[in-house]
């Protein structure tokens, strides 16, 4: 596995990291928890290094998930880096949050319990996973510098901030990296976040990276999700309706595959990867062959002439529907 670096300071990590939100549910019926186990342990084994998770994912299941898993990986090896992130307030009786983002002074807790579930002494990269704008982002850039002197954490990041929040942030405390959507069907980091990172010298980490399974090619036209068990069946891009006009943007990225001789995920991926070398998507699956499959997309390479052709392309496309819903979108920085 390729290896980049997010920031200059940053940490090295595999070109392709694995999202562990799904691993804990999230797209249909709960994993078995023992065979996600083996299936974190198994990406260490495909050259995986970077495993992203957070607080709210269960809360608090998936974080427990990923310590367990890697425990005994963490034993023998320094180059695993598991990155978590803080956001909202999780009453720690219930496991279930209240509803209310946290406030600067409630990040140290925060961590104290993502570093008891993960089983680290240090957390390698702890993202702030929604800016909260009830106060100054500076505030809490200085709560976790407060970790950082503390020797629990050693890398700040930012999950779905604006150009001009990273950067004050960054002010404050250097931030590593930024974790936002994108993909080829959701490009709107390239309008400024993008920019600011390769000014500041921050590390750009895609989440879905694959339009949530869309861009595979593996979901049918009019295919329909389960309430309440799939994010996507709330999600306006994934409406019936809505998948029939976006299909034009996987007929593009099968079109290339063929050429390539790859599979349509691998060619969203590897677009990803040539765009700059500081990005490092995290596509996160419960299957163990599109395991394989996103691994092996580092080693597809597209010429510039291809890039620009996907981009081009992409750009003209028009895709229906949100990629969250309105009230979730409210929630973001961006």
């Amino acid at each position: 596995m390729h290896t980049r670096t997010l920031g200059p300071q940053g940490p090295a990590v595999s070109a392709i990291g694995l999202g562990c939100m799904t691993t804990t549910g999230g797209y249909g019926a709960t994993p078995d928890r023992a065979e996600m186990l083996a299936h974190v342990r198994s990406a260490v084994d495909l050259g995986v290094t970077f495993f992203d998770t957070a607080e709210i994912y269960g809360p608090h299941a998936n974080e427990e998930l990923v310590g367990e898993a890697l425990r005994d990986v963490l034993a023998d090896r320094d180059d695993v880096v598991i990155a978590t992130k803080f956001a909202q307030h999780v009453d720690p009786a219930t496991r279930t949050a209240t509803g209310r983002m946290l406030r600067p002074d409630e990040v140290a807790a925060a961590a104290d319990g993502s570093l008891q579930r993960l089983g680290v002494e240090a957390i390698d990269l702890y993202y702030q996973h929604r800016v909260n704008p009830e106060f100054p982002i500076e505030e809490f850039a200085g709560a976790v510098a407060d970790l950082v002197a503390a020797g629990k954490v050693k890398h700040y990041g930012l999950s779905e901030a604006a150009a001009d929040t990273i950067r004050r942030a960054h002010a404050v405390h250097p931030v590593t990296a930024v974790q936002s959507e994108y993909s080829l069907w959701w490009r709107r980091p390239e309008e400024a976040v993008l920019g600011v990172c390769a000014e500041l010298g921050v590390g750009f980490v895609p989440f879905s990276p694959l339009g949530k399974g869309f861009l595979t090619g593996t979901i049918a036209t009019g295919t329909s999700f389960a309430e309440g068990s799939d994010l996507r069946a709330s999600i306006p891009r994934f409406a019936a309706a809505a998948q029939q006009q976006n299909a034009a943007v996987v007929d593009l990225v099968r079109r290339f595959a063929e050429r390539k001789g790859c599979t349509p995920g691998q060619i969203a991926l590897a677009w990803l990867l040539a765009r700059q070398p500081w990005i490092v998507p995290i596509p996160g699956t419960t299957n163990p062959g599109r395991l394989r499959e996103n691994v092996a997309a580092a080693e597809v390479t597209l010429t510039p002439e291809e890039v620009e052709e996907l981009s081009r392309q992409s750009a003209a496309l028009e895709i229906e529907g949100g990629r969250y819903p309105d009230w979730l979108e409210a929630q973001t920085n961006l």
